[in-house]
């Protein structure tokens, strides 16, 4: 008996990971396609993944938690690296994310505009501080707590899908235009910190009144 459950074991498991995987790319496809994201409901998703709605349950306990699965989900679909573990990643992040974002526009700003997606971000909020914090902080060791709160905040905006949509919107950048700006701008930051220049340094601000 416990062979046969040793058996169908990993045959349920992949059964059980492709379920999985069809319920995220249905959201996906839904959200590319959609007028209002905030419309999509568990009904269609189920429909969409070829399940019934009950199936949607035994992997995700609630929508909020299908939400907060499929951010990540999404990057790892389009190649793009969500958790950075040196300073390298993060200036590099911008550079090698945004031209892949542009394969997927819609779905981005659907997650960038809606309700659903606004939620489904939110959901990776601390592990997202957790993980520049942490690649950044060698950079970062001889700054007050205060600076380095400052470049942390200025890491995750650069390197963010809001950075990519403002650069391509407002700067009529493509996705590679827009991801060496963003990427270009961490290096100027993260390289003044080397030089022992820092936004809130005084220096800078004599500079600047020079000008």
């Amino acid at each position: 008996m416990s062979l046969t459950r040793a058996y169908n074991s990993p045959k349920r498991a992949a059964q059980f990971q492709e379920t999985r995987e069809a319920i995220l790319s249905a959201l996906f496809s839904l959200m590319e396609s959609v007028e209002n994201p905030d419309d999509i409901g568990m009904d269609a998703i189920a429909a969409e993944a070829g399940v019934q709605r009950r199936t949607i349950f035994r992997h995700f306990e609630n929508k909020e938690e299908l939400l907060r699965a499929f951010w990540p989900w999404l990057n790892a679909r389009i190649g793009a690296s969500i958790k950075p573990v040196t300073r390298e990643d993060i200036s590099d992040g911008p550079r090698q994310a945004f031209p892949l974002f542009d394969e997927h526009d819609a779905a981005m700003r659907a997650a960038l505009h809606s309700r659903t997606g606004r939620e489904m971000r939110a959901g990776t909020i601390a592990n997202r501080r957790r993980d520049f914090s942490a690649a950044l902080a060698p950079a970062l060791d001889k700054l007050s707590q205060s600076e380095r709160q400052k470049i942390e905040a200025l890491a995750h905006l650069l390197y963010s899908a809001s950075a990519w949509e403002v650069l391509k919107d407002y700067g009529g950048l493509d996705g590679t235009q827009a991801g060496e700006a963003a990427s270009w701008a961490l290096e100027l930051i993260l390289s003044a910190i080397n030089s022992g220049e820092t936004a809130a340094d005084e220096t800078i601000a004599a500079k600047g009144d020079k000008r």
